[in-house]
């Protein structure tokens, strides 16, 4: 195992959440709420949360954000989407009112400083593009199984859906693949203060 890679995914200690409540508050959102999938094969998001009073802020390609990828041969870096002004979604999406997803997002507001936070899709048998973000990205995962693989440069790493915390360096190049036959979620938050520079892990 190549521990230097394994230091990309930064298990948090100290926080969990559960489960069960995350799968039954899941349930009923997805019973109010459809997936936005923006017109990305086998993905879908929905945000939980958003700059205060602009419902605008979660639709269309505020949902997804700037990234870089190498799209084809050449090997050039190529840049996509548009820039987010992550630090000004503070304000819960209403739907999330009086939900567990409600104290999730207050405790993880009280330890990091987080940006967008979204509940992500990836259908089975998919994979992200070969791509970096501007920033970490922090994991719960919901539903999961053992075929979902985050990669990251040249290692591969399963998160498993049992309430702990993990921040992954999406700095570098990474993507996702569902290699299931059921769909994999996680909850997933843009953190705006990187822990991988402080620890020098970068």
């Amino acid at each position: 195992m190549n521990n230097a890679s394994l230091d990309d995914f930064y298990k948090v200690p100290n926080i969990k959440f559960d489960i069960y409540k995350l799968r039954s508050d899941l349930e009923k959102i997805l019973a109010k709420k459809k997936f936005n999938t923006l017109g990305i094969k086998n993905f879908g998001a929905i945000p939980l949360n958003q700059i205060p009073g602009n419902k605008d802020s979660v639709e269309g390609h505020n949902v997804r954000g700037v990234y870089w990828t190498l799209p084809d041969e050449t090997g050039k870096e190529a840049k996509r989407d548009k820039p987010i002004e992550e630090s000004k979604y503070t304000e819960l999406v209403p739907e999330f009112h009086n939900t567990y997803f409600e104290e999730v997002y207050n405790i993880l507001k009280r330890n990091f400083k987080l940006g967008r936070v979204r509940i992500l899709l990836k259908e089975p048998r998919s994979t992200l593009s070969w791509h970096r973000d501007p920033e970490p990205r922090l994991h719960i995962p919901i539903i999961t199984n053992p075929g979902c693989r985050m990669v990251i440069e040249d290692f591969a790493h399963h998160m498993p859906a049992d309430g702990t915390v993990t921040i992954t360096n999406n700095t570098k190049y990474h993507n996702f693949f569902n290699g299931g036959e059921q769909d994999r979620i996680h909850l997933v938050a843009c953190v705006l203060e990187d822990p991988f520079k402080k620890h020098g892990r970068n």
